[in-house]
Parts: C-alpha cells; structure tokens; sequence
C-alpha cells in the first residue's frame, strides 16, 4: 500500500510539472468561484443578504444552536451533566485540561465568525451608492447589536478577550487583546450606537431582527453586570414605558414552544426551523444543505428520547415548592420546567398537593420510569424539548431560543432599584411576574437585603434553564470568594472543583493564544 501511495504520488507530482510546464500562469490563476468584496457590496440586497448573514453565525453549534446551552445552563448551580463523553462533562464541572477542546473552541470559533461577518457589514454597507439611507442605518445598527450580543457571551466566558472592530481579510491579521472593562465599554458603545437607527417594531416578513428594545435590554443588562444600577433602571424603564412588551396574558410556555414563537413577551430570539436543507444535520455546518433547526433538545432529551446529557439539580425542584400559587396548587411553572417525580417525598417533602402526572412523551413519568430507581429519581428538562407536540427528539427543533424576554426586564429593574434603596418601587414589578404564575402578590414589608433575597428566589422559578443564571452568578458575586462558593457547593457538587480566581473564566483556547500572542486567563 506504502508503494502504491508513493507511485500515485509521484505521478501526481510529475503531471503538475508537466501542466506548470505547459502553462507557466496556472498558480495565478483567479478562482471563479471566489465572490470579490468589490462585487459584493453594491446593492441594498446584498446588504440585506450580508445582514441575514450575520444572524446565521447566532445558529452555529458555539451559539445558541447548542454549546451555550452546556456553557452557560449546565455550568451555573441550576443544571448539570453525567454524558458518556467524559470531557464534555468535565467541561461542565469546571474540569478542562485541554484548552483546544472542541466545546469551548466551537464557541469562541462561532462568536468571532459571527463578528467578523458584522464587522463586514459596518464597513462595507455604509459604502453602498444610492441606497435607502433609513435602511442603511438600520442594517449597520443591527450589526452592532448581534457584535455587543457576541461580545456579551465572550467576556462573560472568557473575560480578557480580543477586540476585532475592523473588517480584515488578512491571514496575518491580530487585535489587541481587551481587559474585561475594555470589551463592556465596547460593548456598551455598540449597544448606544445601535438604539438611535434600530426600529421599535417590524413587519411580521422580517419578525427575529433586533429592534430598539433588545438592544435598550441587552445595554441595560451589560450595566447590570457591572453594578452601573441607575443606568441599567433607565434603559429598563424605557422598555417598561414602550408598552410593546407585556407578561400579562402571555401563558408562560408559550415562550418555549415554536407554536407561539415572538410573542408579546418576546423581546428578541434566535430563529430555529426543523425544515431541512438535506440529510440529518447532527454536524450542524454552516454550508448550503445545512437546517436551521437547535439541537439542545436533543442533547437534553430524557432517557430513550435524547443523549440526556443534560440534567436538573433537585434543588431546584426544592426552590419552586417553597410556596405554592394562589390557589393552594404547586407552582404550575415547575410542570413546565422539568420532568420530575412528583410523588417522591424523600426527594421533595412538600405539603402542597401532587400536581397532576406530567407527561413525558406521551406516557406518564411514573409509568415510563417507575420500575427503573435510577431515572425515576432524576430531575430532566422540559423546557425546549418537543415532546408537546411530537413523540421523539432529533437534531432539528424549531423552537425559538429566547434570548431576552420581558420577564427578565421585569426582574432585573426590580434588583436595580432594590440596589439603590428604592425597595418599595420594586415589588409591583416582581408581582406583575408571580401574578402572572398565579401567585399571590408580595405584601409584606423588605428590606434591601431580604428583598434581594427574595428576587433570587423568583429569578430560579421564573428562569431556570434560560441561560441566564450564569450571568446572575457573576453580578452577584458568589463566583468571587471561597464562603459563597461554598454555598453553591451545598446545591451542586461540581462546585468542589471550582477555583476561586480561575474558574469563573473558561482559559482561552490554546491555538489562539499561541498564535496571537494572548495573555492566558489567571490560573489556567
């Protein structure tokens, strides 16, 4: 096999001196099937083209499609992962001994894509002769706002990261690596930017772009995660004042279903669809014959539906039985949240009534899992899975992943004025949240630290499973010291791994620092 390897390739290599002998220009040769940036960027469709472009990067594998899901659902205190692929679960349990894994290396791969194709479209679409100026605008805005969205998710994981602002087709082509302060004023220079030329709302033909609310909300909640509270409770209060947004008649699964998908709770989200482009896209690439459906359902899936590597930590069930809604019933946003045993009183003690047996695909939880011990006593997801309306899972989910919801807004306004000693304005927002769950109102009188306690709580029932606890962690700080650490600890044993001064960052994928000369995270 050796010889015969070496024969073709030597009669490889002696045909291509015969052709270069032929024709000295071959290697010169411009590739036909190459676009060029200067036939590219001439009309306003081929700046809407560029735009759609740049919210495909948020359906990459490193995005939304699935690795956010484990970097940021299953790393908090709220979820967890016992996959048979080893390092995937070590990813999860702040384990990482090769910097290169394929996890965090496909997030930062798909964020910096996602970055490079705005950063395109800020240099380019502003060039374009005789179009629409409004549209212009518009489209560069929106590319602002899905570069701070990308930046948003980076410095959250990695912290120091670089920042690449210019369009560059440069093999050779470095940017300098940001502080973390650096990367939020980029960040929140974009967000600003973008609020002035973004639409309130749009025609439904272009429903999933960002609007002048989901950037408003996003800025409000990079303040958020640098404590800047009276800057953050001003952009909330002008998506609180739109009167676009409400939770009010808004049944709380529909923002997980693809049946209610950008709804008026729905501030922005990323477009999933099952249609398939052709054969099984488990790989999710970014070519031609690609879907365009999430995959977290499938990574996620209970036993014999999905890889179920994904999983509740009980606490958590614990969390939502602490009070039971207005009606003497349990918490129904618990049903839509996992799957769960709920007669097990070992487990989960509770006085309230057993809610009624929730279906796991079809068949009920006891009766799938009641002669096997193991599963019956796991907590599994339930939100963005399928199994509302069809009986498996597969790597093409329509649903929508909501990235920014008005629950949130609610919640986080509510934390702002308790952090400035504006206790009793916050409590109406918080009930507009647990009316809507049917629970009663808080009456009683808070103080700053009991209020903040209590907002805690309601982030958990609300929440769970949105991709948003990790970031609570963080403006929180019970990532920063050994004593709250502790506490998570107590709720989720991954956390005895976890390094005070490390382990809130993820280190910086090794090529990147070897090849850009990046500083490494502290302690990796």
């Amino acid at each position: 096999m050796k010889n015969t390897f070496l024969t073709r390739l030597s009669m490889a290599g002696a045909l291509l001196l015969s052709a270069t002998a032929c024709e000295k220009d071959l290697l010169d040769q411009s590739n036909p099937n190459l676009p060029l940036t200067e036939l590219s960027w001439n009309t306003s469709d081929d700046a809407v083209k560029g735009s759609v472009a740049c919210y495909a990067g948020l359906q990459g594998l490193g995005m939304y499609r699935r690795w956010l899901n484990f970097a940021f659902d299953l790393r908090d205190d709220t979820g967890f992962s016992q996959s048979p692929w080893g390092e995937l679960a070590d990813f999860t349990h702040f384990i990482q001994v090769n910097y290169d894994f394929e996890v965090s290396n496909n997030i930062w791969r798909d964020h910096y894509r996602t970055i490079f194709r705005c950063n395109q479209v800020i240099d380019r679409v502003p060039t374009i002769q005789g179009m629409d100026a409004g549209l212009q605008k518009r489209i560069v805005a929106e590319a602002k706002f899905l570069r701070a969205l990308s930046y948003f998710n980076l410095v959250s994981l990695y912290g120091k990261v670089p920042l690449a602002l210019q369009y560059s087709t440069g093999l050779n082509q470095s940017f300098p690596q940001g502080t973390e302060a650096q990367v939020w004023d980029q960040i929140i220079s974009d967000l600003q930017a973008a609020q002035t030329d973004l639409p309130a709302t749009y025609p439904a033909t272009d429903a999933g772009r960002a609007t002048k609310g989901a950037a408003t909300t996003l800025l409000g909640k990079a303040y958020m995660q640098n404590k800047r509270w009276a800057d953050a409770q001003a952009q909330f209060a002008q998506v609180i004042n739109s009167g676009l947004y409400k939770v009010e008649d808004v049944p709380y699964t529909s923002n997980f279903r693809h049946t209610t998908e950008n709804n008026p709770e729905s501030i922005f989200e990323v477009q999933f669809s099952d249609e398939r482009k052709g054969g099984n896209d488990a790989g999710g690439g970014p070519d031609a014959t690609s879907s365009q459906g999430g995959q977290r359902s499938q990574f996620w899936g209970v036993p014999g539906y999905g890889f179920n590597d994904g999983e509740v930590r009980p606490w958590v069930v614990r969390e939502f039985l602490q009070e039971p809604a207005a009606n003497g019933q349990r918490d129904p946003r618990l049903a839509a949240t996992v799957f769960y045993n709920r007669l097990d009183q070992t487990q989960f003690p509770s006085a309230l009534p057993a809610d009624a047996d929730t279906l796991v695909y079809g068949t009920g939880f006891l009766t799938r899992y009641g002669k096997d011990a193991r599963n019956r006593a796991r907590v599994y997801w339930r939100k963005y899975q399928t199994d509302y309306y069809r009986t498996f899972e597969d790597f093409d989910s329509p649903i929508n992943q909501r990235v920014l919801r008005f629950a949130d807004v609610l919640l986080q306004q509510a934390e702002a004025l308790n952090e400035q000693g504006q206790t009793a304005a916050a409590i109406p927002l918080i009930n507009r949240v647990r009316q809507r769950a049917g629970l009663a109102p808080l009456t009683a009188s808070f103080t700053r630290e009991s209020l903040r306690m209590q907002i805690m709580h309601e982030r958990v029932t609300e929440l769970t499973g949105e991709g948003v606890r990790w970031f609570d962690l963080q403006r929180w700080g019970l990532l920063d010291n050994q004593a709250t650490v502790d506490q998570l600890k107590a709720r989720d044993p991954d956390f005895n791994n976890f390094r005070v001064g490390r382990s809130r960052l993820l280190p910086l994928p090794q090529s990147e620092v070897d090849l850009n000369k990046l500083t490494q995270n502290d302690n990796w």
